[in-house]
């Protein structure tokens, strides 16, 4: 079984698969082509036309349980979106338990489950959409929102939905597409970012166009793949798009997502996530871009948003004179005396760094066979003794350094009584976006 993520997806058998809701919330479907538009009234399955070929609602309301059988669904279609909303009408998400999506194969095996994040106004949620992908199907999570109920659910599916008789109608009519183009700075990306930086304390985020660029490339390929990743179909890194792009950075900060059709959406959902939100709002970056790509044959849209801080040579001595002071702290707390900064082991380690990165490579030992202690001669050093610690990925001196504290083989390094210097060396790119090295000599 799988616990699933927003964006996380899983393919699924062959057969039918049933969707469950429990609790008192009605489960509705859009049955669609590739270009994401319903092509007629009964490609909206909901309590007051609760089936059509290929899925179908059971039990009386709250109507919980959807079974879609993909292979018996109508010609053309290639994606079923489940959405949930409130069994009463206009109650918001917010004052419910969170919708716990369970998906199971024809057997009654679980398959997956999904708990979307905590909503707030809205009253229709999209939990997840089964898509065709090949000659299979695939579930992706999704979790994001309405706050207008049914009505704005399905109009951006290519459905008015009306009160009729004191019940729900739903009637086509035609809609445009979403602009496949990936939007722009001006598109109110920055405005959205920076008000929630502003209530963060946080100074605002300029454009870059060289981050746009590597955004706008990222976003494509992923659309292309039919996949999420930080490394794309065509095997270079988000990061190393980033530097390609003419952006060396200090720090970095990508979001991935696929899902949202417009940059509002994107932003609200970015925000709705702890840990995405701490990033919009981290006041280390400087520059912000975003861009979106659809994907082939599906009404996916593609997301990357990057953060960065551009690597400068005061920024570059900064961040490895705070590895420095922690290193420091923890010696200092183990009784251990401090270790001074070393030009010529600070030379070997930013080479080593820098080496990993160009030469797309993590290991103590580089390509030509060379190790720690021949690096450090080769910058000029005479220490006797030499140790190095590495890390990639690790986005600020803070947590690089509390990485290493938390391995025992680095920690010991760090806390050896006989060294008494080190240097440190960072570069941004690569499949990592970040790599680090400590070398400590005596």
């Amino acid at each position: 079984m799988s616990e699933l993520v927003p964006g996380g997806n899983l393919a699924l058998p062959g057969g039918a698969v049933t969707v469950r809701v429990a609790g008192p919330f009605d489960v509705s479907a859009l049955i669609t082509d590739d270009g994401g538009k319903v092509r007629g009234d009964g490609d909206f399955v909901f309590y007051n036309q609760p089936s059509a070929p290929g899925a179908r609602l059971s039990g009386t309301a709250p109507s919980g349980t959807l079974t879609v059988d993909p292979p018996a669904l109508r010609p053309g279609a290639a994606r079923v979106t489940v959405a949930v909303s409130p069994t009463a009408p206009g109650t918001p998400l917010s004052a419910l338990p969170a919708p716990v999506l369970q998906v199971t194969d024809a057997g009654g095996r679980l398959l997956a489950r999904f708990t979307p994040p905590r909503a707030r106004e809205e009253t229709v949620l999209l939990l997840a959409e089964l898509y065709r992908r090949g000659e299979g199907w695939k579930l992706r999570a999704l979790g994001h929102g309405y706050a207008d109920g049914l009505a704005g659910l399905a109009r951006d599916f290519g459905v008015d939905v009306a009160d009729d008789d004191g019940g729900v109608a739903a009637r086509p009519v035609p809609v445009a597409p979403p602009p496949a183009g990936p939007p722009s700075a001006g598109d109110g990306f920055l405005a959205l970012v920076n008000s929630a930086r502003a209530a963060a304390g946080s100074p605002p985020v300029a454009h870059d166009p060289r981050l746009a660029g590597a955004a706008r490339e990222h976003a494509g390929v992923m659309a292309r793949g039919g996949r999420l990743g930080v490394e794309g179909m065509d095997g270079v890194s988000v990061h190393q798009r980033v530097v390609a792009a003419g952006y060396p950075y200090l720090t970095v900060g990508e979001h991935l997502v696929s899902g949202p059709r417009t940059v509002d959406r994107f932003v609200d959902h970015c925000l709705r996530h702890e840990a995405a939100r701490r990033t919009v709002c981290d006041p280390a970056f400087t520059h912000a871009a975003v861009a979106s790509a659809g994907g082939a044959g599906s009404c996916d849209m593609y997301w990357t948003a990057l953060w960065a801080a551009p690597l400068t040579p005061d920024g570059l001595d900064r961040a490895a004179g705070e590895v420095v002071d922690l290193t420091n702290r923890e010696r200092a707390r183990a009784g251990l005396p401090l270790l001074s900064r070393d030009p010529l082991l600070t030379a070997a380690a930013q080479a080593h760094s820098a080496d990993m990165v160009a030469r797309d490579f993590y290991s103590h030992t580089a390509p030509d066979g060379s190790r720690p202690w021949d690096r450090a001669a080769a910058a000029g050093s005479a220490r006797r003794t030499v140790g190095e610690n590495i890390a990639c990925g690790q986005r600020s001196p803070a947590e690089v350094v509390e990485g290493w504290m938390n391995s025992p083989g680095h920690r010991a390094n760090i806390l050896k009584a006989d060294f008494t210097h080190i240097g440190v060396g960072f570069a941004g790119g690569g499949r990592a976006g970040t790599y680090w090295t400590q070398l400590f000599g005596a």
